[in-house]
């Protein structure tokens, strides 16, 4: 007996053309390219443009993801947009991006699950595919987070960039198996006790500012490694497979000691993990897909092979997605 799959037929990415390395970042502020680089891994990340908005690089990875998939912007049925830093309060950005797509029916949707929001926005468009609601759904990640930084505060400045990555996702079938093509498994958690541990200060309802990015960062570490490391498990044991089947784990790109530390608690080998940490920084909703798009376009990601997606931002929020590619 056959059953319903979403099947992933197209990847795109974008990346604003400015780099800012360590070395330039430590002219603004007190750090360096041995300290950044020793905490967390990041050399470099990119930062958007003035007059560069969200639905300009989220528009740019949403035209690589459908040319790659040879998919038709009038075949989209539904587009999810992860972001946490919206053109505007409202309308939802992906309301912006449909219409530069020239998609005039269906429907479009931000989700706010901040570093989470590429793996949430995977599982609604799963469930919509699932309950019949869209063949078609276009996933996007997209952030410019810089605009959510206080560039005096070395312990959160240094971690994040801007970019975005999509993901075409169509209606297939499957045989139930592992052996499908298509997202095998999906879950979601989050709990709100934390959320002084991860935040931005400003909001329109409480400051009617943008505000920024709060963090402690030894708290996020380690709720991270154990969250994450849940929900993987979690994973592995709703489709009967193991650390060993995966081959390749393509996580949220927050910090290399996170990823290895996971890596090392699930018994991942370490040369599994597609890692963009280092060239990107933490771009929140979009770091997901852009490490897919990363290690697709480079070669090692192929046709039929298992991933393993994972992410955590605040709120906290968590979650994870197996997927034949």
């Amino acid at each position: 007996m056959s059953i319903i799959r979403s099947v992933a037929s197209g990847c795109g990415t974008y990346l604003p053309a400015h780099v800012m390395t360590n070395d330039e970042l430590a002219k603004k502020v007190d750090t360096s390219d041995e300290w950044i680089t020793e905490r967390t891994g990041i050399k470099r990340r990119h930062i958007a443009a003035d007059g560069e908005l969200t639905s300009d690089l989220a528009l740019a990875a949403a035209r690589a993801a459908l040319a790659d998939g040879n998919v038709e912007a009038g075949e989209i049925d539904l587009i999810v947009l992860a972001t946490t830093t919206p053109d505007n309060t409202f309308p939802a950005t992906a309301t912006t991006v449909q219409a530069k797509l020239g998609m005039t029916r269906g429907a479009a949707f931000d989700i706010q699950a901040v570093c989470s929001g590429f793996v949430y926005g995977l599982s609604v468009a799963d469930n919509f595919i699932k309950a019949g609601q869209a063949e078609t759904v276009l996933v996007i990640g997209a952030e410019t987070f810089s605009r959510l930084l206080d560039w005096n505060d070395r312990g959160t400045c240094v971690l994040f960039g801007d970019g975005a990555g999509a993901v075409v996702l169509r209606r297939g079938e499957g045989e139930g198996t592992c052996a499908d093509r298509g997202m095998l498994s999906a879950h979601l958690h989050s709990d709100g006790r934390y959320k002084e541990k991860l935040f931005v200060d400003g909001g329109p309802s409480s400051t009617g500012t943008v505000g920024h990015v709060r963090m402690e960062g030894r708290e996020v570490f380690r709720h991270a490694v154990t969250n994450i490391a849940e929900a993987i498990n979690e994973a592995l044991a709703a489709t009967g497979t193991t650390a060993d089947d995966i081959d390749w784990f393509v996580p949220h790109q927050a910090n290399k000691r996170i990823l290895d530390a996971t890596a090392r608690k699930i018994g991942l080998a370490p040369e599994k993990i597609i890692m963009t940490v280092a060239d990107h920084g933490n771009t929140s909703a979009a770091s997901v897909p852009l490490a897919l798009g990363t290690g697709i376009a480079d070669g090692r990601i192929r046709r039929g092979d298992l991933l393993l997606l994972e992410a955590m931002g605040g709120g906290f929020t968590w979650g994870s997605v197996l997927l034949r590619w």
